[in-house]
């Protein structure tokens, strides 16, 4: 019978109530999930490559849980407005994002369908 054993799991807090803003979430992130590197969050694609692994505290492949403290204000900041103002910029960033592909997602968050 194989018990593991689950306190070793790392246990990791985001805190709503330290920011406002997506970039103030990108600072906040950066300061729980990279600290002691010299590499910072600037993006919701650099979260996703941090949250795969091989970086910051996923370095060494432990397990790890994370805690979203206040995570309904972070979902009021970090909702519809921010959300749409995300696809508009990569939009008018143009190359080398998809841009037909964000267009249909940002038609989907404004039809109430994404």
């Amino acid at each position: 019978m194989n018990t593991s054993n689950n306190n070793t799991r790392k246990m990791i807090v985001i805190h709503g109530g330290h920011f406002s803003s997506l970039d103030g979430f990108y600072e906040e992130v950066s300061n729980v999930l990279m600290k002691d590197t010299d590499w910072k969050v600037g993006s919701l694609d650099g979260f996703d490559d941090i949250l795969y692994g091989g970086f910051g505290i996923f370095e060494n492949k432990e397990e790890v849980e994370i805690v979203w403290k206040d995570s309904q204000k972070s979902k009021e900041y970090l909702g519809l407005k921010a959300t749409r103002e995300f696809y508009e910029n990569k939009i008018k960033q143009g190359k080398p994002f998809n841009i037909e592909l964000i267009q249909r997602k940002l038609q989907d968050l404004v039809e109430g369908k994404g």
